[in-house]
């Protein structure tokens, strides 16, 4: 089996910037023997990398994604009986925390809601993340959460899942977390980008799931300064082109199943 460490590398090398510097690269390094198509994938890769480094370029990339479910209007009216966090990254060996593990920006945008739908709802909550497959962390994902649901926010957490490396994982491992408790519809918190991959994921266990998608980067207006490239306008197709990518890879795998 191939593996995590392999897979990662394989993934950052096909997803932007890394694949369009090495078709640049290709195409210089072809310039002297093929002048004319070298220099048009080299200048190609380079724009369409220029393109994508700005938040009007990454707005063509996330906003088909972020509009494949839609946003969670009445947080009452569910007839969901648990609240389901999923994951993102973390900040390893945070000194301002006993060097433990805290979750990252992202994570913490997912946990806001979460409380959020806590707030409303009063329905128990689910974190979900493990230990990752790239260092050795002292705390898992999913406990990183719970602490900050804990401590920052006073929102209790019900369950732990943390043996997920996964989005599919996240949705396998919940679920029987879940059903154990009787649990059989719940509301999905994760990034708008991310939504429907998880949904489709946590469909295929039998749960009934409400999407509740948060962070929606195409709802913000654009001016000037969204046409220059940047550093958050390559962020944002990066992480566009993962969820592509997962989608393209979920499709797959559901043909051959």
């Amino acid at each position: 089996m191939v593996s995590d460490t392999l897979i990662a590398i394989f993934r950052n090398l096909i997803i932007p910037p890394i694949s369009l510097l090495i078709l640049f690269t290709i195409g210089y390094l072809y310039q002297r023997r093929y002048p004319r198509a070298g220099s048009i994938v080299s200048i190609g890769a380079l724009l369409f990398l220029l393109a994508i480094s700005t938040r009007a370029g990454a707005w063509l990339l996330l906003d088909p994604l972020e509009n494949l479910e839609p946003v969670l209007v009445d947080t009452r009216s569910s007839a969901a009986q648990a609240i389901v966090v999923l994951s993102a990254g973390s900040i390893e060996n945070s000194p301002e925390y006993d060097h433990h593990e805290s979750p990252d920006y992202v994570a913490l945008a997912r946990i806001r809601y979460a409380a959020k739908l806590y707030r409303d709802t009063g329905l128990p909550i689910l974190v979900s993340g493990g230990f990752g497959s790239q260092f050795p962390q002292v705390d898992s994902l999913a406990s990183a959460m719970a602490g900050a649901l804990n401590d920052e926010f006073a929102i209790p957490v019900r369950w732990q899942e943390d043996q997920s490396k996964n989005t599919r994982e996240n949705a396998l491992y919940s679920a029987r977390i879940l059903k154990q408790a009787g649990i059989t519809h719940i509301l999905l918190v994760t990034d708008a980008m991310h939504m429907h991959r998880a949904r489709l994921a946590f469909d295929q266990t039998g749960l009934i799931v409400t999407p509740a998608p948060t962070v929606f980067f195409s709802h913000a207006r654009l001016s000037i300064l969204s046409y220059l490239p940047s550093v958050e306008g390559l962020r944002r197709s990066q992480y566009a082109a993962y969820e592509w990518l997962g989608l393209f890879r979920h499709c797959l795998s559901s043909l051959f199943v």
